[in-house]
């Protein structure tokens, strides 16, 4: 083979490959998914978790930036905060969006949290305003990042897996909002007994309470609920038990959840039962009545279109006499997603405030498809 071919033969090969590597680049750089990042992240969110009389204004505020590659037009960025054990969307002049540049530079305000979350979005998507779990990519979510806020954050506890009546539970843990109230969580306030009761506590002492939540690890779907509660007629009126289903959506006002509600939510003479189906300022999603010291059995039975409660006397629901039940059948929820927990905390907008500890037990969880 003559010199003259060979080094005509190697340059066309080295078109060839060159060719292939340019084109190889622009296939990859034209199919790669899009991306969002942090370039600039603000401070992380310092408060003291047993501060109870703090709203959602007393958040102070700082500036995000970041970049999005492959952005389609039209999608916009959504910013999220997380503080107190929820996200919550981070609004820009009254809107949850914020636009991307020409050069996929992006900037917003953000409302100080332990971390942060940007989310590339599709110009459909509508972000839930509260969730405790941040949507996942797909159904309008194209790319999403999270970072932790600079600087040292706030200890937190560990959560903890319970096993009560044959399911696994997880505590919750760290500061919190129930029923409007901001609670500090313990995992050490949840445990099970030697017999396999469930005991809440409320541990101790006036502004500096602790208090318990279980959440069922998985979503059950329709059917009946009921939990087999030891007398809570020695509660202080501020102190709440709550029996939801719930998958952790929208705010206090705006959730759809069903609730069997166990307190006198800080007045002496209020009722001590609440059956709710969210959102309670529905005049006809709320029912209340009162019942005297003992053991019950509170249960809902949960079907399309409709939810039944009912509240019985003993410790099971074959033979105890009904005290109470209560047809709904606006507004009920479906049960996607939503899984049953079971809170006690201190309700702080009441009239009387907690003096003592206070403690319930709840013998057993059922669930009967």
């Amino acid at each position: 083979m003559s010199r003259p071919y060979i080094l005509a033969h190697t340059a066309t090969l080295s078109v060839l490959l060159m060719y292939l590597v340019l084109t190889g680049c622009h296939s990859s750089s034209s199919n790669s998914a899009p991306t969002v990042a942090f370039s600039k992240v603000a401070a992380a969110y310092q408060e003291d978790p047993n501060k109870a009389d703090i709203t959602e204004r007393d958040y102070k505020t700082d500036i995000v930036e970041g970049r999005v590659t492959g952005a389609r037009p039209g999608q916009r960025i959504v910013l999220y905060a997380k503080t107190d054990g929820r996200w919550g969307v981070c609004q820009q002049s009254d809107q949850p969006f914020t636009n991307i540049e020409s050069d996929g530079r992006w900037k917003a305000s953000v409302h100080l949290g332990l971390q942060y979350a940007t989310l590339l979005v599709d110009p459909t998507y509508d972000p839930p305003q509260q969730t405790e779990s941040l949507p996942i990519v797909g159904n309008g979510v194209v790319a999403l990042a999270v970072v932790n806020g600079e600087g040292p954050a706030s200890l937190v506890p560990s959560p903890k897996i319970l096993n009560f009546s044959g399911y696994e539970w997880t505590t919750s843990a760290g500061p919190m909002f129930r029923a409007g109230s901001r609670n500090f969580f313990d995992p050490a306030n949840a445990w099970t007994d030697e017999r396999g009761a469930l005991h809440l506590r409320i541990s101790g002492s006036p502004g500096k309470w602790a208090v318990a939540e279980v959440k069922l690890a998985r979503s059950l779907g329709y059917g009946t609920y009921s939990f087999q509660m030891r007398d809570v007629s020695h509660l202080e009126p501020s102190a709440l038990l709550t029996l939801v289903a719930w998958d952790g959506i929208g705010t206090e006002s705006t959730r759809r959840e069903l609730d069997v509600e166990l307190g006198r939510w800080g007045y002496l003479e209020n009722t001590n039962v609440n059956y709710v189906v969210q959102p309670y300022y529905v005049p006809a999603n709320f029912a209340a009545f009162r019942v005297p010291p003992g053991a019950y059995t509170h249960s809902f039975r949960w079907e399309p279109g409709q939810v039944m409660f009912s509240t019985v006397a003993g410790s099971g629901n074959a033979g105890g006499r009904v005290i109470s039940q209560h047809l709904f059948t606006s507004g009920v929820p479906s049960p996607e997603g939503k899984s049953v927990r079971i809170g006690f905390f201190v309700f702080h907008q009441g009239k009387i405030p907690l003096k003592n500890e206070n403690e319930v037990i709840i013998d057993k969880f059922e669930y009967l498809p």
